[in-house]
């Protein structure tokens, strides 16, 4: 019985580390002044890859060279892409930019009011997980997971509580 309730304990204490650090990974990291996103196409792989969470630092348009990938909202739907800077045209505040997988530049230039940052790193695979959380039915599973890891943390000390007052009240009616 002992043996089951340490592999409970060790089980119980690795899924709050992933938990955590799960959390630090989509919403901490906001706190430094970086915002994750999620990768949706390979249209700049193998640079960054289908899945992944990038990390972008906000920029300002004037620290932007040519070589270097851009975070941008790409039209009136908000649609955020990244791809690498080809040109850029200061004095009509544009960025021409192409995705690293692909053969010709993009369609239209990106206007400097559209930029949103550079990516600083990224995690493969963890996107899919972010995106997965950030809507129904995932967000109904993460709170879910969630309970019920509170509920496995703090459920031993409520049956422990429970069994000395039940105890207590035994003693005292003998």
């Amino acid at each position: 019985m002992n043996q089951m309730k340490k592999g409970i304990k060790a089980v119980t204490t690795v899924l709050v580390v992933v938990v955590v650090l799960f959390a630090v990974l989509l919403v901490g990291v906001r706190l430094v002044g970086l915002t994750p996103y999620t990768v949706l196409s390979g249209s700049m792989e193998p640079t960054y890859r289908t899945g992944s969470l990038i990390y972008v630092k906000q920029a300002r348009p004037e620290e932007i060279q040519v070589g270097q990938a851009i975070t941008f909202v790409l039209n009136e739907e908000l649609v955020v892409a990244t791809h690498r800077v080809i040109d850029v045209d200061a004095e009509h505040e544009l960025f021409y930019t192409k995705g690293d997988a692909n053969e010709s530049p993009d369609g239209a230039p990106v206007h400097f009011k559209n930029l949103i940052g550079v990516p600083v790193f990224s995690i493969p695979y963890l996107g899919y997980a972010a995106s997965f959380v950030q809507k129904p039915p995932g967000m109904y599973l993460a709170i879910a997971a969630g309970a019920t890891l509170l509920l496995l943390i703090f459920l031993p000390d409520i049956v422990r509580a429970f069994k000395k007052e039940k105890q207590e009240i035994s003693s005292d009616h003998k």
